[in-house]
């Protein structure tokens, strides 16, 4: 179905709710977002060129997808619901520049936790090619797809993610600071952080709670070494298993000899009372490389 009025405007999704009787499922964390400025800052944020080859994760109704395809981007997108794939394919613009819409756009029905990216995206990506993800992030599984992202074998030069502000603010936390702490630091170590745009909570439907942001990450020039990064990731975890004791008390589920314990934070230069948002990230890395590796 052609349609002049774009997918991300409150009229034309009212009319697509209530076409296809659409409703948000809450536990996907569905929020249809009906922001025409939001969605093009999403755009314009992620720098999106002709022939750009984008990711999109939880495209919904298409609000974001029409947008990244009329801007010249090509567009492989997973979803897990499966009564969208019917709507996407109703109400994308059956041509884009000129080019027939599958030419253009791939949908694949799989949890983005469990992508293969090089098995998913053969034939429709050159891998060989740099790749760009855009997404609108469901709130509730925001920090684990920043993980699984951050720790892929994915070639890509840039991420533009919404989230809730309370995640964006935690993604550009620095030490001595509340939000600081896990996801913090494994996105600091391998990515850039800049924040794009605020988005209200009224650009959605429903209204969630709280306001978004969207945040560009972009992969370091010069990472620190921070040996295996699965290994760095745990142990950064562990060491905020409980966060309000001392970084000695939470060693003590990875290191149980106390004098061991000792040997390692001496290493590192701090006293064994300190908690572990009052450490630098070149603490934990140097931390990280001082306790071996579970077989």
């Amino acid at each position: 179905m052609n349609n002049e009025i774009p997918i991300g405007s409150f009229v034309r999704t009212q009319a697509i709710i209530n076409r296809y009787f659409v409703h948000a499922k809450k536990n996907l964390g569905q929020n249809f977002l009906v922001d025409l400025d939001a969605i093009q800052g999403i755009v314009q944020a992620a720098e999106i060129k002709p022939d750009d080859q984008v990711i999109e994760i939880g495209p919904g109704i298409g609000s974001l997808t029409e947008q990244l395809l009329l801007a010249g981007a090509k567009v492989f997108a997973y979803e897990v619901d499966e009564s969208l794939p019917e709507i996407l394919h109703n109400e994308l613009p059956a041509k884009v520049n000129g080019a027939l819409l599958q030419d253009r756009f791939k949908l694949l029905l799989k949890d983005i936790l469990k992508a293969d990216f090089a098995k998913d995206l053969s034939g429709f990506f050159d891998m060989n090619k740099p790749i760009k993800v855009v997404a609108n992030l469901p709130y509730y599984i925001t920090t684990p797809i920043i993980f699984f992202l951050n720790q892929s074998d994915l070639n890509f030069t840039s991420l533009i993610l919404m989230m809730q502000q309370e995640v964006a603010e935690r993604l550009g936390a620095q030490p001595n600071s509340k939000e600081y702490g896990p996801l913090t630091i494994a996105v600091q170590t391998q990515m850039s952080v800049r924040n794009a745009l605020t988005v209200k909570s009224s650009s959605f439907i429903p209204r969630p709670k709280v306001d978004s942001c969207v945040v560009v990450l972009k992969p370091l020039a010069d990472k620190p070494d921070v040996g295996d990064v699965k290994h760095f990731n745990w142990v950064v975890k562990m060491c905020f298993a409980q966060r309000r004791k001392t970084l000695n008390n939470n060693l003590k589920n990875l290191v149980s000899d106390s004098d061991e314990r000792a040997r390692i934070i001496a290493a590192i230069g701090v006293e064994p009372r300190i908690r572990p948002e009052q450490l630098q990230i070149a603490q934990f890395i140097q931390l990280a490389k001082e306790i071996p590796a579970a077989d």
